[in-house]
């Protein structure tokens, strides 16, 4: 095996960038690994656990880009290191074709400003230098959307006062989704425009509630992406009360739903209070919390059913029922051997991953996870299941030198493979999401692995059933239906929702027991 490390200084590219170079190279040369990533702390921490911190890496600085290669030869390394300097360069240029006129780079917030009427400033630089570009578009007057991760809490703390004395929105950091006025921001999905306002902390379950009102024949408003940490105690919610309040005078916004893993109980009160305050018909999902509808307020459990409530609330009639999985249950368990027992949940969202704990504790099914609801069953090393297992394969631990799985499936590939193989398996959970920045195929790209789990619990005289959802709208370039029809062709069980997928797995552990 052969590795090579090199610094690209002064090279900022964000994320996705680098995720999408990464899995192109990959693509064409499979035996080769390429790891991508800015100089930050944490991700130098990241390499060092990895073992590929080497000595050509230690004097990187935040805007500067790591590369570290690992193939099987040297001349397959030195290939993949010239198409990562042919992929910067052409994501670098800023000339037009042959014979046409060159644009020059926009590469301040000051540019941009001259260029036309910007309300928002999307940022995606060094995490260090994140607060101080949000500063610059606050005080322009600009709302911020900050994809950058990395920003210190202090610093978050303090650009989302300064946007809260200036009636402005910070979205983020570390935000992955919005869609404002139809616009969709990060990752995002193409839904209709509509009267039902969102406002999440997580970037899949925002997803996963706009496409299913979409499904259920209604709109968004908007969706504001409020950054995973914005309503831990420290940060008090800031960006979330500041966009109930903007929904709440919005008159176009007829009812809101808010989207996050449980906060602090001073935090939950905060926001249920500016929710009652509103006055707007509202729908609450904390996941895995416990609480009580009141008045217009209205508290859910579930994806689909924030979805569904809210266009219940909207329309003033019934929502569509929610799947019955009982009859399939049974179906499936009958199928079972004894040996297989347990649940492997394999999500690339980590709100997904988070959802289907909650509704296996319901059903008395304690899991294991890397991102887990009981602290008690943390797992202490995610590359190996135990008993019933959710795992968020976006989690670093997964995603060091290679792209995320909601853009790079490789990670998911070897893990279903992995998990067919253990007699224990009863059965495989996967969540499949569409929209803008994910794979432009990604059922294509899974189902040869749903098809060779297949094949290899037949060798063993084993069923393996492998339940799946996907994420998305007709409208969305990937094209809904057309992904369904691929996964059932490869031979999974598609249901319409994550809700749907968690229960379904859920119900056949009850039903062999």
């Amino acid at each position: 095996m052969s590795i090579r490390s090199r610094v690209k200084a002064s090279l900022y590219k964000d994320s996705v960038a680098l995720m999408r170079i990464a899995e192109d190279i990959q693509t064409a040369a499979r035996d080769t690994r390429v790891t991508l990533l800015m100089g930050t702390p944490a991700n130098k921490e990241i390499l060092t656990q990895a073992k590929l911190l080497g000595a050509a890496l230690a004097g990187a600085g935040p805007a500067d880009l790591m590369i570290v290669v690992e193939g099987p030869t040297d001349a397959e390394v030195e290939r993949a290191l010239k198409a990562i300097d042919m992929k910067l360069s052409a994501a670098g240029s800023s000339a037009g074709e042959q014979g046409s006129v060159s644009t020059v780079p926009i590469r301040s917030i000051a540019m941009a400003l001259g260029q036309g009427t910007a309300r928002i400033a999307q940022i995606s630089v060094p995490g260090p230098h994140a607060a101080a570009e949000a500063i610059k578009a606050i005080k322009a007057g600009l709302h911020a959307f900050i994809f950058s991760d990395n920003v210190p809490i202090e610093q978050e703390v303090a650009i989302k006062q300064l946007a809260r004395r200036k009636g402005l929105l910070v979205m983020g950091p570390d935000c992955g989704t919005a869609i404002i006025a139809g616009v969709p921001m990060g990752f995002a999905n193409v839904v209709r425009r509509g009267a039902i306002g969102l406002v999440a902390a997580s970037g899949t379950g925002l997803q996963e509630v706009s496409t299913q009102i979409h499904h259920l024949g209604e709109g968004v408003s908007h969706a504001i992406g409020t950054g995973g940490r914005d309503l831990n105690e420290a940060v008090g919610g800031l960006t979330t009360l500041a966009a109930i309040e903007l929904l709440g005078a919005d008159p176009a916004t007829k009812v809101l739903v808010v989207i996050s893993k449980p906060p602090s109980a001073k935090v939950t009160r905060t926001v249920l209070d500016k929710l009652h305050s509103i006055g707007k018909p509202a729908v609450v999902l904390f996941i895995g919390a416990k609480l009580e509808s009141k008045g217009h307020v209205h508290v859910v459990s579930t994806l689909y059913d924030g979805a569904a409530k809210a266009v219940e609330l909207l329309q003033g009639r019934g929502a569509a029922p929610a799947e019955n999985e009982a009859r399939s249950a049974l179906q499936i368990a009958r199928l079972l051997h004894a040996e297989q027992r347990f649940i492997r949940a394999l999500y690339s969202g980590g709100t997904y991953c988070s959802e289907a704990q909650a509704i296996w504790r319901a059903a008395n099914i304690a899991a294991y996870s890397n991102a887990a609801l009981d602290k008690t069953r943390i797992l202490t090393d995610p590359r190996k299941s135990i008993e019933h297992t959710a795992l968020d394969l976006g989690d670093d631990a997964f995603t060091v030198g290679k792209p995320h799985p909601m853009i790079d499936p490789t990670s998911r590939i070897e893990r279903i493979a992995q998990e067919s193989r253990d007699p224990a398996t009863a059965l495989i959970v996967l969540d499949v999401v569409l929209g803008h920045g994910s794979h432009p195929d990604p059922a294509a790209a899974l189902a040869p692995a749903i098809s060779q789990a297949q094949a290899v619990a037949r060798e063993a005289s084993r069923t393996m059933p492998i339940l799946a959802f996907v994420c998305g709208t007709e409208d969305d370039p990937q094209v809904r239906s057309k992904q369904e029809s691929t996964l059932r062709r490869a031979g999974a069980v598609v249901l319409s929702d994550s809700s749907a997928v968690a229960r379904l797995a859920g119900a056949i552990i009850t039903a062999r027991t």
